[in-house]
């Protein structure tokens, strides 16, 4: 199964994980983590993926989610075709790196887009071409 992590979802573990939303989701992250490596997920990756985590101000965290990179089947770039599916993201009211995240994911048929970012769940009902869950959620309707 291909998905796609977003950048909240892969700075997850760098939160305050004194609140149990929070840790929860870390301990579900990590876990899609140790699949990925297993073979259990393909990991999608993209240009959008490097560039926000570029915008880092963490050096160290920087480095340790690209190496995340070497796990992923396919490193999207930008296209035509992407673009058009990110204007209609923007449509539906998602924010512009939120559109370019969940296009990428969409090309390259990735069947989930797992993330943090309650902006972006708020919409996953007006997503049609993806599944945008969040961590637990997917462990849950993934792994159960």
């Amino acid at each position: 199964m291909r998905i796609y992590l977003d950048n909240c979802c892969f700075n997850r573990p760098y939160d305050d994980q004194l609140h149990i939303r929070i840790k929860l989701e870390t301990e579900a992250k990590l876990r899609i983590q140790d699949d990925i490596r297993n073979g259990l997920h393909q990991l999608v990756w993209s240009y959008i993926l490097d560039y926000k985590n570029g915008k880092n101000p963490f050096v160290e965290r920087i480095e340790l989610i690209l190496k995340w990179k070497r796990y992923a089947i396919v490193d999207i770039s930008e296209s035509t075709e992407l673009l058009h599916y990110a204007k209609m993201c923007l449509k539906c009211g998602l924010k512009k790196y939120d559109s370019l995240h969940i296009a990428c994911a969409i090309i390259e048929s990735a069947e989930y887009f797992v993330t943090t970012d309650d902006g972006i769940l708020r919409k996953s009902n007006l997503v049609d071409d993806i599944h945008l869950i969040d961590p637990i959620d997917f462990i849950k309707e993934v792994l159960l």
